[in-house]
């Protein structure tokens, strides 16, 4: 009889999830903002064709990457080795994957790269957008901020930086997670890793999202799954020259060079490049990290160290625990860009091309600050701005670093990063996929 009831609460479930899916093209059609983020795509598809088509290509790391890729393609596994005319490989494996089968379809050339970065893009600007429909943050006109990046632009089809695919990954994890597909996203998460390590500044927040968004067992088999990822793209390099492949490819302690830096210009040089000025930033890290989780983000079970406290003694209870529960969409969002963006404002150094890092994100913190909607558009211009100054120098830096504080500002102090973030505060049935 028990077999029986389980098999048709799954056969209801089923039914529930195609009617849901079955209906959701109509549903986007009916809703103003479903029908902007279409004509945003179509747009931007134009515009980023015509970009390819009129404006010159920026030749920065793409012979560097290809001369990479031959190497690995060439037999070639210590890291040390894999060089180009920029400088060893720093990447993990993932980038070899990726840029390989890049070179094997463009044969090389950087035309018919464009147009794969082209295609990428809009993917890319599809994802975000899904994940700002599934928020209901922004107004319906806001969509149109997303698209409106000369330097975001440039990044991806005159740039072709591995970050655009890293980025894509990590938009892709977040969406599958707003879906409560929570193993597969933290494989596509440490896909994303694999190909360059910035998306680790989303890491803390994702962990304490899945303590609270899963059960123990979920937890440990999910960080498990995005491990043997990194073992198995790693696995060449791994069995040939461990230690060389993780020196290179996970170096947490590389110097930037100070003349690339769009943030901290300003700095003297040997302030800036100092073990000093490195620890400084990290204990502020850490510390903006600790602060935001104990008062904002754990804020509802009492704070942090109240919220860990609760998950151990789930673990070592007997009776049946109140996890997995569903977390509300706005506060994973919330959660995730917030963490990445402490990360960025106490980066050391920001190239050009690490805008994309944190540029989707910008318009959804802002309309989660308690700013009017003139501040929030004045401060995304600002930012914007900021990063289209070539060569960056010193008042573009620090302009560049008070925005940033500003909107930090804003998110400390608004209520609504520190809200509900459970969907239901009942015991939820069912499991994580």
């Amino acid at each position: 009889m028990a077999v029986k009831d389980s098999a048709s609460a799954h056969a209801k479930r089923l039914r529930k999830k195609d009617a849901s899916s079955s209906s959701s093209i109509p549903k986007l059609l009916n809703n103003p903002k479903g029908t902007m983020a279409l004509a945003l795509l179509f747009i931007d598809s134009l515009l980023v064709s015509i970009i390819i088509a009129y404006v010159p290509y920026t030749k920065i790391d793409w012979d560097a990457y290809m001369s990479q890729v031959s190497g690995f393609l060439g037999g070639e596994r210590d890291y040390k080795n894999l060089k180009g005319d920029t400088g060893p490989l720093v990447y993990p494996a993932g980038f070899l994957y990726i840029y390989s089968a890049i070179q094997y379809v463009t044969g090389g050339l950087v035309f018919p790269a464009q147009i794969l970065f082209g295609i990428l893009y809009i993917v890319n600007l599809g994802i975000v957008l899904l994940i700002y429909l599934q928020t209901d943050v922004l107004p319906w006109w806001g969509l149109s901020l997303i698209c409106l990046s000369k330097r975001v632009h440039s990044i991806f089809v005159l740039r072709l930086f591995n970050d655009c695919f890293a980025m894509t990954l990590l938009h892709a994890a977040m969406a599958s997670i707003l879906y409560q597909r929570w193993h597969l996203g933290l494989i596509i998460f440490s896909a994303a890793v694999s190909i360059k390590m910035n998306v680790l500044l989303f890491a803390p927040p994702l962990f304490i999202l899945m303590l609270k968004g899963m059960n123990i067992s979920g937890v440990i088999s999910a960080l498990a799954s995005a491990a043997l990822v990194q073992i198995v793209l790693g696995l060449p390099f791994l069995i040939s020259y461990p230690i060389e492949y993780i020196s290179q490819a996970f170096n947490l302690g590389r110097v930037f060079i100070h003349f690339w830096s769009v943030n901290f210009k300003f700095i003297p040089e040997p302030i800036f490049v100092s073990k000093e000025f490195a620890v400084s930033l990290l204990i502020a890290h850490l510390v903006l990290l600790a602060a935001f989780a104990h008062y904002k983000w754990c804020k509802h079970e009492g704070g942090l160290f109240n919220f860990l406290s609760s998950r151990i003694k789930s673990c070592l209870s007997t009776s049946s625990s109140s996890w997995p529960k569903t977390l509300k969409k706005e506060y994973i969002v919330t959660t995730m860009f917030t963490g990445n963006f402490i990360g960025i404002v106490c980066a050391r150094s920001l190239h050009y091309q690490f805008y994309s890092w944190y540029f989707y994100s910008l318009p959804y913190l802002l309309w989660r600050t308690p700013f009017p909607t003139l501040l929030r558009v004045f401060l995304f211009v600002g930012v914007e701005l900021c990063w289209n100054v070539y060569p960056s120098n010193f008042y573009s830096s620090v302009l560049l670093l008070c925005l940033h504080l500003i909107i930090l500002w804003g998110l400390w102090s608004s209520s609504s990063t520190s809200e509900n973030p459970y969907a239901t505060d009942k015991s939820h049935s069912r499991k994580e996929k």
